[in-house]
């Protein structure tokens, strides 16, 4: 499943946020969206674990849980979106 994450505090990257959802399974990947012309955190990232049943608990204890003063958003990503290209 993919979870997406927001409300990151700035400090948290993608060792700190693999580790936080580690303690309820299989984290195949963690990733902190970061802004290409900053290199700042977006303060929102994407963690993927193949266990929907762990992802699940993962998403109900994690949601709102607070980190370095910041609540935390977390809930199944949407899928990505198909766009198009039209080439003239």
């Amino acid at each position: 499943m993919n979870i997406f994450v927001a409300q990151l505090p700035s400090r948290v990257n993608e060792a700190i946020l693999e580790s936080l959802f580690a303690k309820f399974g299989t984290v195949e990947s963690a990733r902190v969206v970061y802004d290409r012309v900053t290199g700042e955190s977006k303060k929102y990232g994407f963690v993927t674990m193949p266990n929907d049943v762990d992802a699940q608990k993962a998403i109900d204890v994690l949601n709102d849980f607070e980190l370095d003063g910041k609540k935390l958003v977390v809930k199944k990503a949407d899928p990505p979106k198909k766009t198009f290209k039209i080439r003239m």
